[in-house]
């Protein structure tokens, strides 16, 4: 499932997720975050309540806290 996917299906009435780029996935986010590269930009969307909701999805797929994700976009 693409992250698009997943955030159209969870959150039908946030017309913003429409302009998530169709090809990213969360595993392209948790490599984006470790190579230190521009999340927003991987996205294709600048809004940070897209960002805070995906980051917490990639926290409870990965079994980890959101602020160990929250830290590595930070650093």
């Amino acid at each position: 499932m693409t992250i698009k996917q997943f955030y159209l299906e969870t959150y039908p009435t946030d017309d913003m997720g429409n302009d998530i780029k169709d090809d990213t996935t969360f595993l392209g986010l948790i490599t984006e975050l470790v190579g230190k590269n521009d999340i927003y930009d991987f996205l294709g969307v600048h809004d940070s309540l897209i960002r805070e909701r995906l980051f917490s999805e990639l926290a409870k797929q990965l079994k980890t806290s959101y602020e160990l994700i929250y830290d590595l976009w930070l650093k």
